[in-house]
């Protein structure tokens, strides 16, 4: 049976450092003496009902699980190099939170935190609402289902991502990724996904500017676009766009349907484009290099 601590304050350098197989209950960790790393080196413990104003409360923790608790804009990098935890109907605020973490589950957790997910290894995010800067930069085996993310810079020199029913509005998402799946998603945002590698998007809004340029067999099935100008450029590309693309500029290869497409350029390339486009109301095919 675990220890169990309840109701106490703590606001010590490494005041519960170390410790094992322990329930931590209603209690602060805040005060004064402005304590760091409060919870470092834990394993085994429940953390539930708790709050947090203290720098780097949670760094090499295993086996832990986080409920119910609070971590405001004070607790700066609040969980580095910890692994096999959940998070669980959280408020999270401090900056850099998660990173070079592994394993790691998190569920109904509200989250204001830029550079959230660096570097981290099988993460599973699940009906949450996530603020942040480079979210996720250069983490692998990621799991997404009905997350709301808002931030710049997300999904970037990512690995092995997998996105559904999520709303993502963000800016350059997906850049330098590899392996990403998203499905019955909106996404939002300017530049989105350039230079990906086997990016595929499945019932998918997507929704800005200049979206998918030099993407390396990139796959959109039964998506649609929404203020796409300058669409695909130099992109090797499988496309199926229900409804208008505002325009598609210089594909290197493959092919994209639509319904309508308001204008096609095919100028000013610098490489070899033979990419192809076709409008579904004309049953026509073009290419765009000869």
């Amino acid at each position: 049976m675990n220890i169990q601590i309840t109701n106490q304050t703590f606001d010590e350098e490494r005041a519960l450092y170390n410790l094992n197989n322990t329930d931590i209950i209603n209690c602060t960790f805040a005060g004064e003496a402005d304590g760091e790393s409060v919870l470092k080196e834990c394993k085994s413990i429940n953390v539930h009902g708790c709050s947090f104003s203290l720098r780097y409360p949670l760094w090499h923790a295993k086996k832990f699980t986080l409920v119910s608790s609070k971590m405001d804009d004070k607790t700066r990098a609040p969980l580095w190099y910890s692994s096999n935890g959940s998070l669980i109907s959280c408020r999270i605020e401090g900056i850099k939170c998660l990173r070079e973490c592994k394993n790691i589950n998190v569920n109904k957790c509200e989250i204001i935190s830029p550079e959230f997910g660096w570097k981290c290894k099988k993460v599973n995010i699940t009906n949450s609402r996530i603020d942040s800067m480079y979210f996720l930069f250069e983490s692998s085996n990621v799991e997404i289902n009905n997350l709301k993310m808002s931030g710049k810079y997300s999904f970037q020199y990512m690995k092995n991502l997998h996105i559904r029913n999520s709303e993502l509005n963000t800016k350059d998402a997906f850049w330098h990724s590899k392996n990403i799946l998203v499905e019955n998603s909106i996404v939002k945002g300017e530049y989105l996904g350039w230079f990906s590698e086997n990016l595929t998007l499945i019932n998918c809004k997507i929704i800005g500017t200049q979206p998918l340029c030099y993407c390396k067999n990139l796959r959109l099935i039964n998506c649609t676009m929404e203020e796409t100008d300058l669409s695909f450029e130099y992109s090797d590309v499988s496309a199926d766009i229900a409804g208008n693309i505002i325009s598609v500029k210089n594909p290197k290869s493959g092919k994209i349907i639509a319904d309508s497409i308001g204008k096609v350029i095919t100028e000013d390339a610098v490489i070899e484009c033979k990419g192809n486009v076709v409008i579904r109301d004309k049953i026509q095919s073009r290419a765009l290099i000869n």
